[in-house]
């Protein structure tokens, strides 16, 4: 069996956690889990991540990044506004369609920050709100520097997020099933 890097390792850990982070929340998850997940034991999950928070965190950050860059990707190559919004629309569906934990993972960030700088702690809603910030500008960029654009692109994306969450479909007439 060939090695796996200690980078290599940390991918996996990273992915492990959204995965169970997006499902059972920050509190409800524990790095028992996400180690069983990985393979590792959890003296080696404490040598790639300083603790539980700083699993969290890169998982958060993770699941950003990758909806930034599928907008990115998506919007390289489109022509005009209409086609980019579409394409985006289209690159994002595919996402959390095939990851959705993607979307569920971020869902979970924006409810820790709350409860986070309650207690103290504003490292996590400034990762937050610097990952929500170069979402936006990745958006804000491929419609052209639209201020209303992007408002609306983001707005309605966060209301089929909202509505996916809750099990709605993105038109919130008809149950899922």
């Amino acid at each position: 069996m060939a090695r796996v890097s200690a980078q290599e390792r940390r991918e996996s850990v990273v992915r492990a956690a959204i995965a169970e982070f997006a499902l059972k929340g920050y509190y409800g998850t524990s790095t028992e889990a996400i180690a069983k997940r990985v393979g590792v034991t959890q003296p080696y999950l404490f040598r790639l991540f300083p603790g539980k928070k700083a699993i969290f965190v890169a998982a958060l950050v993770r699941s950003m990044e990758d909806t930034r860059l599928a907008f990115e990707r998506a919007a390289d190559g489109a022509e005009g506004g209409e086609q980019t919004r579409r394409a985006m629309t289209d690159a994002y569906a595919r996402l959390i369609s095939a990851r959705p934990e993607t979307l569920l993972m971020q869902m979970q960030g924006y409810a820790v920050v709350a409860a986070a700088e309650t207690e103290g702690d504003d490292q996590t809603g400034e990762l937050v709100r610097a990952g929500w910030m170069r979402l936006w500008e990745t958006v804000h960029l491929s419609l052209g520097a639209d201020v209303h654009e992007t408002t609306s692109f983001l707005a309605c994306g966060m209301l089929g997020n909202t509505l996916t969450a809750i099990g709605l479909s993105s038109d919130h007439r008809e149950a899922r099933a």
